[in-house]
């Protein structure tokens, strides 16, 4: 199985790196090919909101990383997402490659957007500073989550397990139990 990990933390040593780290190991393990994607090592320019790659199928932008990114989308099995919570949302390097990514996850048609990765199997994983149950009920991680389910239900990915870990100033470290979570979501992508 082909999986491509899309991590959009700045921190390669932060939580969401560790515990996307954790799935990339037990992928490999069992034999599965990884490919991680650093959302702040990418070189995209901003969209420009000129609509024309939803006629033509490309973006009228010159080459950047995110022409490398789709295709390794399309390519892949499976996908995970990772991303810390800013401002109850994903960072903007993140949204900035699924700006320029569009025309390649979905096509509009006169009636509802057509997806265009249907079925591939996808995690979710946000962490945040704002303590649990406040994470929740404020829509912090979830808002990051959020954002993210938006993208995968236009693109017409099948979401297997969203992760969402709040507190991160108070608790710093991965519990054993993240680590079993994180264990528990490469389990469902077979």
């Amino acid at each position: 199985m082909n999986i491509l990990i899309i991590n959009g933390s700045p921190r390669k040593k932060g939580l969401v790196s560790q515990m996307l780290d954790i799935m990339r190991c037990e992928a490999e393990n069992r034999g599965d090919r990884v490919e991680t994607v650093f959302t702040n090592d990418l070189n995209v320019k901003p969209c420009i909101g000129c609509m024309v790659c939803r006629s033509k199928n490309q973006c009228v932008l010159g080459e950047d990383d995110s022409q490398r990114v789709i295709k390794l989308l399309q390519q892949a099995d499976a996908v995970i997402m990772g991303a810390p919570c800013y401002w109850g949302n994903i960072p903007g390097q993140m949204k900035l490659l699924f700006d320029r990514m569009v025309y390649g996850m979905m096509r509009d048609t006169p009636r509802f957007p057509e997806p265009l990765l249907k079925g591939k199997k996808c995690i979710l994983l946000s962490t945040c500073t704002t303590p649990w149950p406040w994470n929740v009920w404020f829509k912090q991680s979830r808002g990051a989550i959020r954002a993210m389910r938006e993208i995968c239900r236009y693109a017409g990915f099948k979401i297997v397990m969203t992760i969402d870990r709040g507190g991160t100033v108070m608790h710093p470290q991965l519990t054993d139990k993240d680590k079993a979570k994180c264990r528990k979501a490469i389990s469902l992508i077979k």
